[in-house]
């Protein structure tokens, strides 16, 4: 099988404005302003607050895909929901201006970043005084984020091993096949049982544009711990199949979208 080549990195956030102080912008938003929360991950050298960094990028693109970007002053100004909230659940916004200081030579963007503002700011409510913009709509139905005990799980273990090896555990990636499907159907079967009498182990995530939700798959025999998350989502009225798992962190940046994960098993 050919190596897969990565794809470059595209920010749209950073396509539709220039964001000067963009570091010390995110450090004020998530140790100042917004309500506390872990925003980095907890074997991370540095804290760079990527957890946050990845939740506004793909806010954006939500928002962006649902028309809730807003504009005034004949597009002199815009801003939208970021989804966060104050200590005293103020919502928070993201507010900017019209890039007036174009660089010759460079793409332009169009606006340039001003600041992270709370819903009772002067400064936003002068500009945006009757039409802030809502937060970004995640699902239609609620049931769609509650795992359904009494549906069959049906996963397709040859695909999650032919394009997962690399998530796997260290001490897994040497194994053949068989034996990793072994392992992997057992650690399904397991979680098969826990979520059974616990739904709340299922956390949900956005991903592709629809609500899926993460099991834990707990590889390492003897450790509490799980390895990694089993993406499941449903086929059928009756019938959940998983086709991938994900890395905990992956899992958290997509759980993260839609609200701080309530998990015992999948943290920063």
């Amino acid at each position: 099988m050919a190596a897969q080549i990565k794809k470059p990195y595209h920010s749209e956030l950073f396509e539709f404005s220039f964001v000067p102080n963009y570091e010390k912008s995110i450090k004020y938003l998530a140790t100042n302003l917004s309500d506390e929360e872990d925003w980095e991950f907890s074997d991370a050298k540095n804290i760079k607050y990527s957890i946050l960094k990845n939740y506004l990028e793909h806010i954006f693109r939500k928002l962006k895909q649902e028309n809730k970007i807003a504009y005034a002053s004949g597009n002199s100004y815009a801003c939208f929901n970021t989804g966060l909230v104050t200590k005293n659940l103020e919502e928070i916004f993201a507010f900017f201006e019209s890039n007036k200081n174009p660089k010759p030579g460079q793409k332009t963007t169009p606006f340039c970043f001003k600041a992270f503002l709370k819903e009772s700011d002067y400064q936003l409510l002068r500009v945006f005084p009757g039409n802030l913009p809502e937060i970004a709509d995640f699902f239609q139905k609620p049931e769609d984020l509650i795992f359904n005990p009494g549906c069959k799980l049906i996963p397709q273990i040859d695909h999650i091993i032919e394009d997962n090896k690399e998530r796997f555990p260290a001490h897994m990636q040497g194994l053949d096949n068989n034996e990793m499907r072994r392992r992997l159907e057992g650690a399904i079967n397991e979680v098969k049982k826990k979520v059974k009498t616990n739904y709340k182990i299922a956390v949900p995530q956005y991903y592709n544009n629809r609500i899926q939700l993460l099991l834990p798959l707990c590889l390492t025999p003897g450790s509490p711990l799980p390895d990694l998350a089993l993406v499941t989502h449903k086929i059928s009225a009756d019938t959940y199949t998983a086709r991938t798992c994900l890395t905990l962190k992956m899992a958290y940046n997509n759980a993260r979208l839609i609200v701080k994960p309530q998990s015992d098993w999948l943290k920063p």
